[in-house]
């Protein structure tokens, strides 16, 4: 399998202080990758940097087989489907939710000029059924909640076929029986043998997916653990990542953790 992300010794510093790395992380094609750990732990900047909307102050990283720093970011970046905060204030607020979708195949955050064929509509309509927002895409993206707006942002992320998925939290704002639809879509998706490979970035264990094959955890930028996930989310892991004894239950390739 060839790399799709190759970090190498990569860090990053802000003022005088390191807020992640050093690390060392590659992810392979066709793998499913959760990076988990506590507030602070570098998840984000972590995943800014794979999507290349930053780079690590020292380490290299290679992304899709491109060099960081020798590649074109903004050709790049269409072959990525990212979600994440900071891209929400990015969206319009008054933009229809079926726009907001589309322009994704144009890397787009509004509805120009550009002109979209009866396949771009189709696939757009697609991917917010496949979602289970279908009857959203006439909505104003701005009048919807939290949830529905964390759903229409992966329709997006999807719509421009990317080779690599990063999801920044992608069912938080969403309650018990929201996070159990998506999470059930996701691992749907997953199981495309054509779908790419994905990162998902979240706090908590409970919002792991099944289907995912690989867990990177951190704590204060570090690493603690990295691997088949089976051998990375356990007690032993947890407990260091969040410095307090923490017991943990897998279940039909899901994951719950509670205090000692």
């Amino acid at each position: 399998m060839s790399a799709i992300l190759e970090l190498s010794s990569i860090s990053v510093q802000r003022g005088d202080r390191i807020i992640l790395g050093p690390l060392d992380w590659q992810v392979l094609e066709g793998q499913r990758w959760v990076v988990l750990g506590p507030n602070g732990a570098g998840k984000t900047t972590l995943l800014q940097i794979c999507s290349s909307l930053i780079h690590p102050t020292t380490g290299s990283i290679t992304i899709l087989g491109q060099t960081l720093g020798k590649v074109d970011v903004f050709e790049l970046r269409t072959r990525i489907g990212l979600t994440s905060s900071a891209l929400v204030d990015q969206l319009p607020s008054d933009e229809l939710v079926m726009d907001v979708v589309l322009t994704a195949a144009y890397a787009m955050f509004g509805r120009w000029q550009e002109k979209y064929d009866l396949w771009d509509e189709s696939r757009a309509m697609a991917l917010l059924t496949a979602l289970g927002v279908r009857e959203l895409g006439n909505r104003v993206y701005g009048t919807l909640s939290d949830g529905e707006k964390k759903r229409v942002q992966i329709a997006r992320a999807l719509m421009a076929d990317p080779e690599l998925l990063l999801l920044d939290e992608p069912a938080s704002a969403l309650d018990l029986g929201g996070r159990e639809d998506l999470l059930k879509r996701i691992e749907t998706f997953s199981k495309d043998p054509l779908a790419p490979a994905t990162v998902i970035v979240t706090h908590h264990i409970e919002e792991i997916p099944s289907g995912t094959t690989h867990a990177l955890l951190l704590r204060d930028g570090k690493t603690v653990a990295q691997g088949e996930i089976e051998s990375v989310i356990n007690d032993e892991n947890l407990s260091v990542a969040y410095g307090l004894p923490i017991s943990v239950q897998a279940e039909h390739g899901r994951y719950f953790a509670r205090a000692r």
